[in-house]
């Protein structure tokens, strides 16, 4: 985000414009500035701010659809998030139950699994039990990092969001 814009922002949530601005982040500052009719100052003065509370105050609900078509599309993206998870869950489970699927197909993903989990392990053991070479900390902090990251992978494959989000959104 360009930093006039930043700066507008905070400067209408902390005069209790949040309406305003969170028109203005999800639409941008000139779409708001076309359905209010009026051009917004990146440094408004309490003159302007408290017209700006007039003009939301009339545009209020303008600026909630804006609201709620941000709102939707978030939605939205958490959904094809959740279905893309879902989709791999499938077809994991879906080779894993084939008769027709070769060993190595059923094998490969839990195989990698438990190589990120007892390579991470291992390491982590060996760091317990030995000190690392000065010269040698940053590589092994980014071979950690990596793992550790990899780690959060398979595990949010095999045990995270498995509930069905959806079902406690409409409910």
């Amino acid at each position: 985000m360009i930093p006039i814009i930043g700066g507008l922002l905070a400067s209408l949530a902390s005069s209790g414009l949040s309406i305003l601005k969170g028109a203005v982040e999800s639409k941008g500052k000139e779409a708001v500035e076309k359905i209010i009719g009026t051009k917004i100052s990146s440094n408004p003065t309490p003159e302007e701010l408290f017209k700006l509370k007039q003009l939301e105050a009339e545009h209020e609900q303008a600026l909630m659809e804006l609201e709620i078509e941000k709102q939707k599309i978030e939605l939205e993206a958490f959904y094809a998030e959740s279905e893309d998870r879902d989709s791999a869950r499938s077809r994991e489970k879906d080779i894993a139950t084939s008769k027709d699927a070769p060993l190595i197909n059923k094998i490969a993903t839990p195989s990698l699994a438990l190589f990120v989990v007892v390579t991470w392990a291992g390491i982590q053991f060996y760091l317990m039990r030995h000190v690392v070479d000065q010269s040698m900390r940053e590589l092994v902090a980014r071979v950690l990092g990596t793992l550790d990251g990899a780690l959060m992978l398979v595990l949010s494959y095999y045990f995270g969001a498995s509930h069905d989000h959806k079902k406690d959104i409409k409910s």
